[in-house]
């Protein structure tokens, strides 16, 4: 039997010269909205500073920049890392912050603070779901392009290119799924991080993870117990 020559072409192929701004802009005003409902107590700040912060950034990009592609300027590619990370620092300040409210014994309704938690939690899987969109293979802009750099997520498309349509690439949706899973697993389940950074995004969103369902749980026995 002669032996079948492997694959040239990348599994995860071509999508055009751009990518949609809208789904992860989306996303954005989601974890706003977690995070404004949150209780005073677990708001760093201000409640009010986050989303002008968000909105002096996302509409300027939104409405100069509505998609991503090959060559974007530099103040759209820091912008949007700007963006995610405002989220990210606040969402793990509100973790710190429902840490403490649980070890001190806040007076704070035990339902409260659970429902908190949840919903930075879910803060959590959104805003990881963006970092990886945002930094695998340079970019939703490069990877739109042929000459891409190796993948920093290997998705299971990418092994079995024949389950998947031609020219396929990973969505928003894909990177959020990603998020999530691992965020509910605490490790990679199907696509697997490749990169140092990858690994390390992965192991960091894993930890909060745990902390917060760790907190869940521990309020959920004092209530129950009390």
């Amino acid at each position: 039997m002669t032996p079948v020559a492997p694959a040239t072409n990348p599994a995860w192929g071509v999508t055009g010269q751009y990518a949609s701004r809208w789904p992860p802009s989306l996303a954005v005003v989601a974890a706003i909205v977690l995070f404004v409902t949150l209780p005073e107590k677990l708001s760093p700040g201000p409640r009010w500073v986050l989303p002008v912060l968000e909105a002096a950034l996302l509409i300027p990009l939104l409405l100069t920049a509505p998609r991503r592609h090959v060559g974007e300027s530099t103040w759209a590619r820091v912008a949007s890392i700007v963006l995610i990370g405002l989220i990210n620092v606040a969402d793990f300040v509100s973790l710190g912050l429902l840490v403490r409210e649980i070890v001190r014994g806040s007076h704070t309704s035990g339902h409260d603070l659970i429902f908190a938690a949840v919903q930075i939690w879910l803060t959590n899987v959104i805003v990881f779901g963006l970092w990886y969109w945002e930094l695998d293979r340079g970019g939703p802009g490069p990877r739109a392009h042929s000459e891409h750099r190796e993948p920093d997520f290997l998705f299971p498309q990418m092994v079995t290119p024949e389950a998947a349509p031609a020219g396929w690439a990973p969505s928003f949706v894909d990177y959020l799924y990603v998020s999530l899973t691992n965020a509910t697993a605490f490790s990679p389940t199907d696509t697997m991080p490749l990169t140092v950074w990858a690994k390390a995004l992965m192991g960091g969103q894993a930890l909060a993870s745990l902390v917060t369902v760790a907190v869940v749980a521990a309020r959920a026995v004092n209530i129950i117990g009390g």
